[in-house]
């Protein structure tokens, strides 16, 4: 199976968002993009094919986005992927790509939206919130 993640162990939403891609059975190709950044062509790419703005896939939460002025709406698409490529803890993770599309999926059900393979088994966030139930659907 096609699967790519840009993963981050240390997010609770990016373990969950590989659990439920595993949860279908497929082992994706698992990217931990701060020891491995993307290119930057590939970043912009990726971007791109999610549909979100530049400035959408930076992860404004973090301590160093405002301390590298970020949030200054004049800064253009290219000092931005400059940043990101700089420190790609500014880019917001889970992003997962798959024959069926692109998306970063913050929530992580939103992973459910591409996943070729059906869910195979209950499955909860670390959390406790029920995602998937017994029968494989997903919880509303």
């Amino acid at each position: 199976m096609d699967i790519t993640i840009y993963h981050n162990p240390q997010c609770g939403t990016s373990r969950n968002t590989l659990a439920l891609i595993r949860n279908t059975g497929a082992e994706p190709q698992v990217i931990e993009y701060l020891a491995n950044p993307p290119t930057r062509e590939a970043l912009a790419a990726m971007i791109a094919q999610t549909g979100l703005s530049v400035r959408e896939a930076m992860r404004a939460k973090e301590v160093m986005f405002a301390e590298l002025g970020l949030d200054d709406p004049s800064l253009s698409d290219d000092a931005l992927l400059d940043a990101m490529m700089a420190h790609p803890i500014l880019l917001n993770r889970p992003f997962v790509i798959t024959p069926a599309g692109a998306r970063l999926c913050r929530p992580s059900e939103l992973v459910l939206d591409i996943l070729p393979l059906p869910q195979r088994a209950a499955f909860s966030k670390e959390d406790g919130e029920a995602v998937i139930n017994a029968s494989g659907k997903r919880v509303n």
